[in-house]
């Protein structure tokens, strides 16, 4: 059967009649799974993957939530992880071997280049590129990694063009496709093989748990979970797969709102002079944008034209109704700027401006964000000189 998105968020695999009629279901909150008999144990301890031994392996609780990302992402299976990171390490550590290269596109979180650097100690080979993928294949390549939208200013790329070209050489490909979530990006039906999210941001919704997924072939999350994640042990505890699930409850609704109150956030922001220019996708390339997404989330950055550290310091500082810290997806506003005093230079060589200010739009109402807005403006044109 087809299910809407809706259907997968509220109510799919939830089956009340498993659990004595619980609408919501209950949390297995238990390190190990007794069994009858010997011959029992032995049988599904040779098949962890599809049996409850160890919740180190499989728990019901967090499979509940497995299947709903599964079928939201239209994949047939999915693997959740204690982090984002701990889905991203999985990732390279069950497809890459010494010798091989993996081929970045797009700009990329932060703590993924540092794991890649590190890499380099274990012999796997890994570079990047903007625009010409076909030209950055090497004839080690074994995987493409993609994030579109991009970190920070959220450029979008041609993913089937990407998709094309790895099947192609034959390379596996795998994108973070946390930005847009399942509801508004479905990365599988564009010839994906993998889809990484942090649980985090957007699906878990209410900034109080940490989690990460990956989603693709049997196949593939099979030898994710052998390699990458039951010998690595970044385990989703019980709690907060139960946590998570709550979160996908109204994951349709909220995107909804995060779309709307950023639309008119950029609104605001298009009417500014202090600013040079605004990332996000809807300001992007329309038909591309069509292509493979139909939506928007709430996370987009702006440039300042007089940037540094104390025009950014005093706009972010004078703001209240937006809080001041790392991540996003969450319920509430925040604002966040990777400028400090002495690393223009460096953002320059990464290609971020020194004037960089990114905004997660919360589910506040959009006139009190842009009221709030307006009192950092107001903050940067006491600092000019």
């Amino acid at each position: 059967m087809k299910y809407t998105d809706e259907q997968i968020c509220t109510q799919l695999y939830d089956t009340p009649s498993r659990h004595h009629g619980a609408v919501s279901p209950p949390i297995y909150q238990t390190s190990l799974f007794a069994f009858d008999t010997f011959e029992a144990f032995t049988q599904a301890h040779s098949d962890e993957q599809n049996n409850y031994v160890y919740t180190r392996g499989v728990n019901p609780t967090t499979e509940i939530l497995e299947k709903k990302l599964a079928k939201l992402e239209r994949g047939e299976k999915c693997k959740c992880f204690g982090s984002g990171m701990g889905a991203i390490s999985s990732v390279f550590l069950s497809l890459l071997q010494k010798g091989e290269h993996v081929l970045f596109v797009n700009s990329i979180y932060g703590p993924t280049q540092q794991l890649v650097n590190h890499l380099e100690n274990f012999g796997i080979e890994h570079s990047y590129t903007e625009e010409d993928v076909e030209g950055a294949i090497r004839p080690n390549t074994k995987l493409i990694y993609v994030e579109s939208p991009g970190t920070m200013v959220m450029k979008i790329v041609d993913l089937m063009k990407i998709t094309a070209l790895a099947m192609k050489h034959g390379i596996y490909t795998a994108i973070d496709n946390t930005w847009a979530t399942p509801i508004f990006q479905k990365p599988l039906t564009l010839g994906f093989d993998l889809s990484i999210h942090s649980l985090t941001k957007y699906i878990g919704g209410h900034s109080d748990v940490v989690g990460g997924a990956v989603i693709g072939s049997s196949t593939l999350i099979d030898r994710i979970f052998t390699y990458g994640y039951l010998l690595n042990g970044s385990v989703l505890s019980p709690q907060d797969a139960s946590q998570i699930i709550k979160g996908l409850r109204t994951l349709p609704l909220r995107m909804k709102q995060h779309e709307d109150s950023a639309a008119r956030v950029i609104d605001f922001l298009q009417t500014r002079e202090e600013i040079k220019v605004i990332h996000h996708p809807s300001l992007q390339e329309k038909d591309l944008v069509k292509n493979q997404m139909s939506g928007y989330s709430g996370l987009l950055s702006f440039e300042l034209k007089e940037g540094g550290f104390e025009h950014v310091a005093s706009f972010i500082n004078n703001l209240s109704t937006f809080k001041i810290g790392v991540s996003w997806g969450g319920y509430e506003s925040l604002v966040f700027s990777p400028v400090k005093r002495d690393n223009a230079s460096d953002l320059r060589k990464q290609g971020l401006d020194p004037g960089l200010i990114r905004l997660s739009i919360g589910l506040e109402n959009a006139d009190e964000l842009i009221a709030d807005l307006k009192k950092g403006f107001h903050a940067i044109e006491l600092v000019k000189p």
